[in-house]
């Protein structure tokens, strides 16, 4: 199974790609992690933050492979813990599937996106920067993964 972080923005910080990455190279080959980096809609004085919101979103669903189970990261989507993420992950990959997971830009994702997911999780309620959200994903996502494999790091 592959699964995909489509999220809006780029440019990150070294600290952040070095955490990101961190997780990702544990993962093993049928857990594939790819980060796809979206640009941020244009934003300034003038302009309308409705439409920075749609090109993104419009980059977005482009972005979302055909087949792709939908998972919208979003604040009022469930809470998952970790455990729970390690039984989704085990359904998805039981589905034949891969996934994409979509982050937003700073205004949020756009309403077709959040309308086109199949599923929308919360990582907390807590305003979290989007750097964070990358680390934070793609840990818990190893971290599931070591709970569907009995490996010890869960403990």
């Amino acid at each position: 199974m592959k699964v995909r972080l489509l999220a809006v923005g780029g440019k990150m910080p070294d600290w952040v790609t070095q955490g990101f990455n961190e997780y990702v190279k544990r993962l093993p080959n049928e857990m594939a992690f790819e980060l796809i980096e979206l640009p941020l809609g244009h934003r300034g004085k003038s302009s309308d933050p409705a439409k920075a919101i749609r090109q993104e979103g419009d980059a977005m669903l482009a972005a979302i492979p055909k087949g792709d189970r939908v998972i919208a990261l979003e604040v009022n989507g469930k809470n998952w813990s970790t455990e729970q993420l390690a039984e989704q992950m085990q359904n998805w990959q039981m589905d034949g599937c891969n996934v994409s997971l979509l982050v937003g830009g700073p205004d949020g994702l756009d309403r077709r996106c959040v309308e086109l997911a199949d599923q929308k999780w919360s990582l907390s309620g807590l305003t979290m920067p989007h750097p964070l959200v990358r680390i934070l994903l793609a840990e818990q996502v190893y971290r599931a993964w070591t709970i569907t494999k009995g490996h010890p790091y869960h403990k």
